[in-house]
């Protein structure tokens, strides 16, 4: 029997979220799960995110959409909203029809927070899912309609962070 897909939402001000999900994705692909990871925000040319290298070499599909980071980047907001609706329309002309049992929307949330993509637009992507399609959304300040609409919600609260020190990202911990 097949298992019904739930939506996860994984958010707050604490370091994991990103973590979390790629420990799922890890632990669906060992159960021989067809899994995809799509991250907004992430640009892999700069940054070299060795988490993408090592879900890919476990055959899980990665692909990253708006790669500039509203903190990070100078941003052109229409042209970081244009690629955010081209995430969301591959996901629903490629990504929905190939069967896949988990999709993680790294920091998409992110783009729902800053406005590169709507509330609607996103909660209109989660209905027409595939029913076995589980389904899970990362990234700070994910808005009440998304959590809402989610069968999971987990908060990571920040207590302590290196950053408060002014401790830089660091290789194979942050990035």
């Amino acid at each position: 029997m097949r298992r019904i897909g739930l939506i996860e939402v994984y958010t707050g001000d604490g370091k994991g979220k990103t973590t979390a999900s790629i420990g799922l994705a890890i632990r669906a692909r060992a159960h021989n799960f067809k899994v995809c990871y799509i991250s907004f925000h992430k640009n892999p040319s700069k940054f070299k995110y060795a988490e993408q290298n090592i879900l890919k070499k476990l055959k899980i599909d990665v692909f990253c959409f708006a790669k500039k980071h509203p903190f990070c980047d100078k941003i052109d907001f229409n042209k970081l909203r244009k690629d955010c609706l081209c995430a969301l329309d591959f996901i629903k002309e490629k990504i929905y029809p190939k069967g896949y049992d988990l999709l993680i929307l790294d920091e998409i949330n992110i783009s729902i927070r800053d406005g590169f993509l709507k509330e609607e637009e996103v909660i209109s992507l989660l209905k027409n899912k595939p029913k076995n399609l589980e389904i899970v959304l990362t990234g700070r300040g994910c808005p009440s309609k998304i959590i809402e609409s989610a069968d999971l919600v987990s908060e990571i609260k920040k207590i302590k962070h290196p950053f408060d020190k002014n401790i830089k990202a660091r290789k194979g911990i942050e990035f």
